[in-house]
């Protein structure tokens, strides 16, 4: 039976997810590029928004939820949402139209290979992204979607708990984010030519949305207004509070003085970390989630990127990817029953095995999205080429992409 208050819920959780990536992430993302590239990298996430929204009601709702094939895909028995109405799906989601849940699942799809675009800012070309987005989802996003969350998908079978995107979102974008940054290279001069946020206002208000939208997206994976959204709404806040502290922590120690990026930075890698997990954990395990986030993903981007001097220029896999592994391997480790009688309790509380369980989700899900993406990317290259010229690269993609500035500057 629909229940009005599970469908008022779910419909405000889909637009704080949607939020999330327009105008929450192009902020984050905005802000964070030189001046000269503000609007091309916001063009990507509200490109994103309109394109797989039309991709996913065509096609891909159905690969990633429909009738399964092989446990690996679904079929298109529901193209262009054919047989997907008001009626509840049980299956998904009891309480809710079928539309709904649709709809609610569709934000998680424009936000994801929105992530990838913090790992190749300022340098890929706009047509070669449209359609590597495109292709992306569809052959990377769809499957692992359908592997851990749609009806008979091979992970979701083995037991593998993903609460709300660990897995699907971070894990497999912040993964494809770095084979993005390695087989397109650095920025021009990147190492040597300074190349700092140009407006970290708008980074900082952009993450606040982030984590306001991250309620609807943790929260409203417990699909109805009930006891779980609850855990899952305290969960999520504690972790990304913990981990900002963290993060700021380590920089004061380090460098004499915390600062507003790495608190900000911090607070994404908690929020991260904290998706496999939240509806499944206390409050005093998202604490434990979010202290490994912020020292684990401090190192990641603060010290091995350097050390190894890749640009992944945004952060997306030192955020995104090592905080969704986190995340994942850590709800094999706190999940309770106590706090989710239809998840499973983690090794500290008794199963040892889930946590091999988390472990094969996390290495099928990467190796995965790492070979997909390779292909994707060396196919784009021969037929389209990745990135833009040194000249364009130079002046920047907002005039050399769109022919137009963030900033006018009038004498």
């Amino acid at each position: 039976m629909i229940n009005s208050g599970d469908v008022a819920w779910i419909l405000t959780s889909a637009a704080l997810v949607m939020m999330m990536t327009v105008p929450g992430l192009a902020l984050f993302y905005g802000g964070l590029v030189r001046r000269k590239n503000v609007l091309a990298t916001m063009m990507q996430s509200f490109f994103i928004l309109c394109i797989i929204s039309i991709q996913w009601i065509l096609w891909g709702y159905s690969l990633s939820f429909g009738p399964d094939k092989w446990h690996f895909i679904g079929s298109l028995a529901w193209f262009g949402l054919k047989g997907v109405g008001m009626a509840p799906n049980p299956d998904y989601a009891a309480t809710i139209p079928h539309l709904l849940f649709m709809s609610y699942q569709m934000m998680f799809a424009v936000i994801t290979p929105a992530l990838i675009t913090g790992a190749f800012a300022e340098r890929m070309k706009f047509s070669t992204y449209v359609v590597f987005t495109l292709l992306w989802v569809t052959f990377v996003y769809d499957p692992v979607c359908h592997w851990v969350w749609g009806v008979g998908g091979w992970l979701r079978n083995l037991g593998a708990l993903d609460f709300a995107g660990g897995t699907v979102v971070h894990i497999s974008s912040g993964i494809s984010a770095l084979v993005c940054a390695l087989l397109l290279g650095n920025r021009r001069r990147y190492g040597y030519d300074p190349m700092p946020p140009h407006n970290l206002t708008l980074t900082v208000i952009g993450a606040a949305l982030l984590w306001f939208g991250w309620f609807g997206f943790n929260a409203g994976s417990a699909l109805g207004a009930n006891e779980i959204a609850v855990s899952a709404f305290i969960a999520t806040n504690t972790a990304g509070a913990t981990a900002a502290l963290v993060w700021m922590g380590i920089e004061w120690f380090i460098n004499g003085k915390p600062t507003m990026l790495g608190g900000a930075t911090g607070a994404i890698a908690g929020l991260a970390a904290v998706t496999p997990a939240a509806g499944f954990i206390s409050a005093a395990s998202a604490i434990g989630i979010g202290i490994l986030a912020g020292i684990v993903c401090y190192i990641a981007v603060a010290i091995v990127k350097l050390k190894l001097s890749y640009d992944d220029s945004l952060d997306a896999f030192g955020v995104h990817g090592i905080g969704g592994i986190i995340g994942t391997l850590a709800t094999g480790l706190f999940a309770q029953k106590m706090v989710n009688a239809s998840g499973a309790n983690g090794l500290f509380f008794g199963n040892p095995s889930q946590f091999n369980v988390q472990l094969i989700g996390v290495v099928a899900i990467a190796a995965y999205s790492i070979a997909v993406t390779f292909i994707i990317l060396k196919v784009l290259d021969a037929v389209m080429g990745l990135r833009v010229s040194n000249e364009e690269e130079v002046i920047g993609l907002d005039i050399t992409q769109h022919e137009e500035s963030a900033y006018t500057l009038l004498d």
